[in-house]
């Protein structure tokens, strides 16, 4: 299945023009065919299209479904991107893959990068919203200071990846309910610095260990969110 994303489509009727270029360029749809579209707030629409025009095509909905995030809560990522931008766009797709209903790049004391675009991380999310056939839109979130995120209030259960000793470090997969809303914070390549870890603690989030490994930043995001989905998922089969 192939689904083009249109936020608007109830009101408009309209494929944006990237969508329009693919599914008439690309795919070579015509005038009469069913194409379905989502929103990316939760709903899918199977549609048939009423002029094919590569820069506004124009649809006539037919059926709307609406389709819950299948994880049953909520799910925010919050972590420090990546030196390499390239791996901080292969962890926002992966995310967005297994499940994520916000990511919150973070900039802490130790990040290697301070400046951030999240245009292109967006567009990133779109895409595997779509492929993966999904039909809500994480919100990507612009690079955020690391005391300013704390401050703010986080309902559910918190966790802070963490690699240092001076916390006793407990295993995220016996922590986590399943079922509960979660917010993850994973810190940069030289780990969260001695004073956000006490304002973290401060603020109510327990320090968790993924395993024996040492792992990169992206992968430990990675690790800890599909940690959670597949407690939700034992839970709920």
């Amino acid at each position: 299945m192939i689904q083009f994303y249109a936020p608007d489509i109830e009101a408009s009727g309209l494929l944006p023009q990237d969508e329009s270029m693919h599914c008439c360029r690309v795919l070579r749809h015509k005038a009469g065919d069913s194409i379905c579209v989502i929103d990316g707030r939760g709903n899918r629409f199977d549609c048939r299209i009423l002029e094919a025009d590569p820069r506004s095509t124009a649809v006539e909905i037919v059926e709307s479904t609406a389709i819950p995030t299948h994880w049953g809560c909520r799910i925010t990522l919050a972590v420090a991107p990546t030196k390499n931008m390239d791996r901080m766009e292969w962890m926002v797709e992966k995310a967005v893959e297994i499940g994520v209903d916000r990511i919150v790049p973070l900039l802490c004391q130790h990040s290697e990068r301070k400046v951030l675009k999240t245009e292109r991380l967006t567009k990133i999310a779109i895409s595997a919203m779509k492929q993966s056939l999904k039909t809500t839109l994480p919100e990507v979130c612009d690079l955020t200071p690391i005391k300013e995120f704390l401050a703010q209030p986080h309902p559910g259960l918190k966790f802070m990846g963490y690699c240092d000793r001076n916390y006793p470090l407990l295993l995220l997969p016996q922590q986590y309910a399943a079922g509960e809303d979660v917010t993850l914070l994973i810190g940069p390549e030289g780990d969260f610095s001695p004073e956000e870890v006490r304002l973290a603690v401060d603020a109510g989030f327990v320090p968790v260990s993924f395993g024996q490994s040492r792992l990169r930043t992206e992968t430990a995001a990675i690790a800890a969110l599909d940690t959670v989905h597949v407690l939700n998922l034992l839970h709920n089969a």
